[in-house]
Order: C-alpha cells, then structure tokens, then sequence
C-alpha cells in the first residue's frame, strides 16, 4: 500500500530550497516560517494543482513576470507512482495523499487490487477495495470543520479522493451522495447536475434530490460570486456549474458569475475558521490538467496563475495565524511541456525569452473559450483564432484551420509552434514533481505521496490507521458473529440497503449515507453516525457505532 523507498535530496536545487526553508528562510531572505502556537488549534489547508509539471510553472513565472506565490514555500519533491504504474491517475493519486494509501487506477478511497510497481508493499488480497480514511474524515471527527473546493465538479476524481471511497472515479453518483452525508461544512465548486436528476451524463438517477437535501441540513445553498461573497452562514455550499468552471482567462468574458479560486479559498478559510477546535480544507485547481492533456499553453498557464493567487491566500492566513500548516502540491506531471522544441534544437542560447511569452501574451481566452466563440459555419473564424493568440494567419494557416476535423488540437498546436513551447504527450507523466509547504510540522525534502496524508494527520493529532477501524468495519462479518443475520437488499438497484436482523430487531444501512434505519419492537427510528457506509460492489463497510445499535 505504501511506498518503502528511502528518502533521498532530489537534485542541487531541491536540496538548497530545503535547506534555506528548513532555517524558516525564502530565496529572497524574508522569514517565512511561522511560529507554533501549542495552545491553539492546528488547521491544514490542502492544496493540489492537477497533472502540473515543472514546466508549467516555470513558464508561468515568465508569463507573469515574477516570482509566484509558491516560490517563497518550496521545501522539496513529491514522488507520485501509483500501486501499478509509475504514471498515476488523479484518483489513486488523491487516494495517496488524502489516505497515505497507494492504490489503483481509477479508484478512489479504497486499497488497491493490483500491486506491481518497485518498492510498494502488497497487500492481503481479502483487503482489495478495503475503504481506508481520508485526513477530511479524521480531522471530522476531532470536532473540526471541513471544506472542499474545486474549479471541476466537486465530484471529480481529486476532491472526491478527499471526501469519498469508490471503485471507479466515474461513480458520480455514489460521490456526489457521499459528499452530502459526510456533513462538510464548505463545499464549493461545480457539479450541480449530480446533485439532481436529469438527462445530463452525471445527473442522478437514484430519485434523490441532494439539493433538497442539502438545504435541509442548514447549508446556504449558493450559486454566484455575489451569493457566496455576501453570505454569512456557517455552512455553505456552492455549485457553480453544472460540471466544471469556466478557465480563470475564460472567466470575466464567459462566466462573469463565477467566483475565482482565490475568492473561493478566502471565503472558505473565513468560514471554517471560525470553529474554535480548528478546520481542514481541501482545495485544487483543476484544470490545469484539463489544459495539459489539450496541449493547450495558454489554458495551463491561466489556471497555474489561478491556483497561485489561492496560495497566497491560504498562506497569508497561516502567516497571520501561526498555527496553519499548507501544502501545495502537483498530484502528478502532465504533457512533458518544455520551453523549447524541435526548433530550438541548436539556437536556444540566443533566443530571448519574449521569443516564448510574446506570442502567448496575445492570447486574450483559452483554447476553450476562445472556440465557445466560434460559428458553426466557421465564418468568424479569424476572430476565434485572434482570441488565442494567433493573429496575422498566413494563407497557408487558414487553409490548415479551415480543413481541420479537430480544430482543438491544431489550434494549440500551431501557438505552441508560433511560442517554441514543447509536448511529450496528451497524457499524465511519472517525474517527480514540486513539494511546496509553509508552517508548523510541515513535510520537506523528497518525500512520498503518502507521505503527505501521514504529515497532515499527525499535525492534527490523529493516526489513520485508527480512523480506518473506527469508521469501516466489514458490516457481514462484524454482524453476523454477533448472531444476526444478513443480506443486501437490492430491491432498488439504485440505492442498495444493507439490513441486519436478530429477533424483532432489524438495522438498516443505507448506502452512501451517514444513518442507520432501526426498527425495534413495532417502533422505528433514525441514528445518525459518525461516518458514511461505503459498498464497494461485495461487502459493505460502516462505523463501529452502527455495530453498536446491535446491543
């Protein structure tokens, strides 16, 4: 499940970025550790940038002109191979950094089945597809407030890592449910359609309208950048989007209504922070991912922008704080983009960097945006094509887009060629990627993705293993040895019920959710607990204290 290879220096300008941050000191001298306030409570916010490679943040510091936010909290590397491969999926990649468990490709929460990769431990094969906890469930259940924020769905695989156990990222609904029950306190991002039925590709099919549900447990339900800025409320959940969030460039042009991710991470720090026993928050930039596997330059760089503006956010509190520990942190590289190509094969030591930033400073809007703009009978296509960045079309370049079946690719094909920008692939990568923290206990140096879950959780004073035996028993072999007997009750395929019964008394657990239906003696009720039952396709998995309503 975990990795054992040794922790090692990754190279002279990790170690040196250690060894200044270690003595609480940035590149540019400025102190920056914060001091550690033992009598007060310890908050974690939790950061991830989406199949971002090194080269995408370098050539955003260019592009920006300066230093990033994360520069002055680089502390080391992160390793991020998967139980089966040395290219990770975002799913057993978040299931590592939330659960300090490996796992494989496309689960979510759950140990792995397969185990192959150099260096991992294996696991018991009646473990397969075991939930394990996550560091949200953990730091719930000492009585701190939680919240998740993404520029996706709120149900893509990297939150969901973070809030949630399922066989296949794709499981929509079954996360969608989960993240409901779990009772976090600040939810925001999209994902709307999961929350409701529909027709849509993710919309729920189970008959339950989790926005009713949501409402009825006190949130404000918000759907605005005014909305959520000028709420008040203690509990708040936002879902702005059906599916995902417009790209930060897009933003102000396409969805004026939708919040940033910076905004979006303020306003989740001042409402969690108001919990006296501390908070945990997730949150990630997206799309940077989204951005890599298009190939798109322009995409990568605005939400790599984004995602640093909401970094100096969560630092400034923890600065201001002292007790606040932040982890910013690829899941995993994406695309191999280089500053340089094929042809810079033998002239890149004359080529100024402006011959790479020019050309994309003409981009006004995304790949994405820029083709939201686009007639179906491509008449202004010139137009489109100038709100990327590729302006002055040759002749020969207006044919090519004319005649283009994806006009995507060669679109970003052709400004990375104008910015002599490079593409190993329209996949994720395995390389090592940048570790950036700032606080009290934070990890450093080149560390494992699992490692990351076990910092967190010892800050905040709680093991994993633990949380794992109180919240997911086997729910079969735990009742049945105290004589009940069981089954799985599929009468509806959609919400499946685990239901035991001993003498007049029957317990049901329904899937997904944090309650357990007792009926006793003719009466009935409701029991709320401390954690979801999880179903992974073969057994059901639920809290300790739903064991205890056997007595």
């Amino acid at each position: 499940m975990k990795s054992s290879f040794k922790k090692k220096a990754a190279g002279v300008s990790i170690a040196a970025a250690v060894a200044i941050s270690s003595f609480g000191f940035a590149a540019n001298g400025t102190v920056t550790e914060a001091k550690d306030k033992k009598n007060e409570p310890t908050n974690v916010i939790m950061m991830v940038m989406d199949g971002t490679s090194a080269g995408a943040t370098t050539l955003a510091r260019w592009y920006k002109g300066e230093d990033l936010a994360m520069d002055e909290i680089l502390v080391g590397g992160m390793r991020t191979h998967s139980a089966e491969s040395a290219i990770t999926d975002s799913a057993p990649a978040a299931t590592a950094l939330a659960t300090g468990n490996k796992s494989n490709d496309k689960v979510i929460g759950l140990l792995p089945k397969i185990v192959n990769t150099p260096g991992v431990e294996p696991i018991d094969p009646q473990d397969t597809y075991k939930p394990v906890a996550n560091v949200l469930e953990g730091a719930r259940l000492l009585g701190k407030s939680t919240g998740i924020i993404s520029t996706s769905e709120i149900q893509h695989a990297t939150p969901a890592g973070f809030s949630s156990h399922a066989v296949h990222r794709s499981n929509y609904q079954d996360i969608a449910e989960q993240q409901v029950y779990q009772e976090i306190d600040v939810v925001l991002g999209g994902g709307k359609e999961a929350l409701e039925s529909g027709t849509t590709k993710n919309a729920r099919v189970d008959g339950e309208n989790l926005v009713e549900v949501i409402n009825e447990n006190g949130y404000d339900f918000v759907e605005t950048k005014d909305e959520l800025l000028n709420s008040d409320a203690e509990k708040l959940w936002g879902s702005f989007a059906p599916s995902a969030l417009a790209y930060d460039f897009d933003r102000q042009t396409t969805n004026p209504e939708q919040p940033s991710l910076a905004e979006m991470t303020k306003k989740g720090i001042e409402t969690l922070s108001k919990n006296e026993d501390g908070f945990f928050m997730f949150v990630e930039g997206s799309k940077v991912d989204w951005a890599a596997h298009a190939n798109d330059t322009v995409g990568i760089i605005s939400d790599v922008l984004a995602f640093d503006a909401a970094v100096k956010e969560a630092v400034d509190f923890a600065k201001a704080d002292g007790n606040t520990m932040v982890i910013a942190v690829s899941d995993h590289g994406n695309s191999g983009i280089t500053m340089g190509n094929l042809n810079t094969n033998s002239n890149y030591p004359e080529i100024p960097v402006s011959t790479y930033i020019d050309p994309l400073k003409k981009a006004t809007m995304t790949i994405e945006g820029a083709l939201k703009t686009l007639k179906s009978d491509r008449s202004n296509l010139k137009e489109a094509a100038a709100l990327y960045g590729l302006d002055n079309l040759t002749e020969e370049e207006v044919n090519t887009l004319k005649k283009s079946k994806n006009l995507q690719a060669d679109m970003t094909k052709m400004l990375a060629q104008r910015a002599n920008i490079g593409f190993t692939t329209g996949g994720h990568t395995g390389e090592d990627v940048f570790l950036y923290a700032y606080g009290p206990s934070k990890p450093f140096g080149l560390v494992d993705n699992t490692d990351i879950a076990e910092a967190m959780a010892e800050f905040m004073n709680f093991d994993l293993e633990e949380t794992t035996d109180t919240l997911f028993v086997n729910a079969k072999e735990a009742f049945e040895k105290k004589g009940y007997k069981t089954r799985i009750d599929v009468t509806d395929v959609n919400n499946p019920v685990f239901v035991a019964e001993k003498n007049k008394k029957v317990i049901q657990l329904p899937i997904n959710k944090n309650i357990a239906n007792i009926t006793q003696n003719k009466k009935s009720f409701t029991k709320t607990l401390p954690g979801v039952t999880v179903y992974n396709g073969e057994d059901f998995f639920v809290s300790k204290e739903a064991l205890n309503l056997s007595k």
